[in-house]
């Protein structure tokens, strides 16, 4: 397994993920009407703002995103990625902040999030932030995830809450 930063030739296998992701997050925490206001936003036009976004960071800072590549067959196939947002964007919780992390389901236990995770701390680490923290945004209904953060000491710091517009 490699983990390295992501490229723009990632872009295809980057956003196949994110729709693993996204699509995951509505089926598994929710019910039907979440999955299906999660899987109606992955249009193309989402892909295109999206992909833009990943690209601006990535020029903040190479490391914001990070991807895991099976580098056992033919092709390195991307297998998962980790989006930290830049520095730039610390002062929105005073902190680094994990925006993503993804491991495709068949490389789930297989030390793939722990090599994205340690990425992730890293770059965290190397950045100058108003507080030395690292947050996230989880849902309590994510056992896996949850069981994961705890694992490498996320503790509860607030709780996000939300509203439709």
């Amino acid at each position: 397994m490699d983990v390295r930063p992501y490229t723009t030739a990632d872009a295809e296998d980057l956003w196949q993920l994110k729709r693993g992701f996204e699509l995951g997050l509505g089926a598994g925490t929710g019910g039907e009407e979440k999955q299906a206001k999660y899987e109606a936003k992955l249009t193309d036009e989402y892909r295109s703002k999206w992909l833009a976004w990943v690209d601006d960071c990535v020029a903040d800072d190479e490391r914001c995103v990070t991807v895991a590549v099976d580098d056992g067959g033919e092709e390195g196939q991307l297998v998962g990625y980790v989006f930290v947002l830049p520095a730039s964007m610390a002062f929105i919780w005073d902190a680094a902040v994990l925006n993503e992390v993804y491991v495709a389901p068949d490389y789930r236990g297989t030390g793939v999030a722990d090599d994205l995770m340690e990425s992730a701390l890293a770059l965290a680490r190397d950045m100058e932030l108003p507080l030395d923290r690292l947050v996230l945004d989880v849902d309590r209904e994510n056992d896996r995830a949850q069981a994961f953060y705890d694992r490498y000491g996320f503790e509860h710091w607030g709780e996000l809450v939300a509203r439709d517009l």
